[in-house]
């Protein structure tokens, strides 16, 4: 990991090498959820070895200094590929979950070239969604949940559905953001919807959902599968709004299948 001067912002950014001994396949870039941090979602690097996986704390969130200005997720796409181009990477998947699924569309979007292939996790449209449970949303409000431990425990299951507690790991990796962090990242998706521009996007696309998600309801992920040209739509049975973590054996690989498509056309082009 290292702190990253991009645009005028500073960034913790994390970049995972991918194993020499094994074939390279293109990079993964990773957006994150609302406050989430760097390690929230550092299992990946043990699930793809073949590939680099760059990610980064949004402004305020993980070990990225409190943003100076507010941002929009236009303006956050445009650093993700500035960062990009100082980490020396050209063409990449994109990976987003929750929050980051957004920016994850807007990046494809703005930057259709330097996007391969493209997987939307526990998404939606942004502000034209269906929304969740309020229980399970009003608890998502509750900065408690960041620096409470204990309160993370009680209320896994209502904020995030499925079939884990957290005991796996996940509450011990959460780092709690700054107040001005979080109330931006809150703010850069006031008003914005991917609506208008989805049917534009160029990129195989995979949405995943789970059918026990009560924060994001698998129906928003249908409506963005029938708007993207290339998407298909994945239920994970079960799955809560975690089930990147809870469910990862059984999402993984059809993860692998999806990214690792081109590596095998390639590969038999090759031969």
């Amino acid at each position: 990991m290292d702190v990253i001067r991009v645009l005028g912002r500073q960034l913790r950014v994390a970049v995972w090498k991918a194993d020499k001994g094994l074939a390279q396949a293109r990079p993964l870039l990773f957006f994150n959820g609302i406050g989430a941090n760097i390690e929230v979602m550092s299992p990946l690097a043990d699930w793809f070895p073949d590939r680099d996986i760059i990610t980064f704390d949004m402004p305020g969130v993980g070990g990225s200094p409190k943003p100076m200005a507010p941002y929009r997720p236009w303006t956050m796409a445009l650093t993700a590929a500035r960062l990009l181009d100082k980490l020396g990477y050209d063409r990449v998947d994109v990976m987003g979950v929750s929050w980051g699924g957004g920016l994850a569309q807007q990046f494809a979007f703005q930057h259709p070239r330097r996007t391969g292939r493209l997987i939307l996790a526990a998404t939606s449209a942004g502000m034209i969604m269906v929304p969740g449970d309020i229980g399970a949303l009003s608890k998502m409000a509750d900065p408690q949940r960041y620096i409470d431990p204990e309160f993370m425990r009680k209320n896994f299951e209502a904020l995030y559905g499925g079939e884990t507690d957290g005991s796996d790991g996940h509450i011990g990796r959460i780092l709690p953001p700054t107040r001005t962090g979080y109330l931006y990242q809150l703010g850069a998706m006031a008003g914005w919807t991917s609506v208008p521009f989805l049917p534009l996007l160029k990129a195989e696309t995979l949405v995943m959902m789970g059918d026990a998600d009560r924060i994001v309801p698998l129906v928003n992920g249908k409506f963005l599968a029938s708007l993207i040209p290339k998407a298909r739509l994945e239920i994970v049975p079960g799955g809560g709004h975690l089930f990147l973590v809870s469910r990862a054996a059984d999402v993984v690989p059809v993860i692998r299948e999806f990214l690792d498509t081109d590596l095998k056309v390639q590969t038999r082009r090759a031969a």
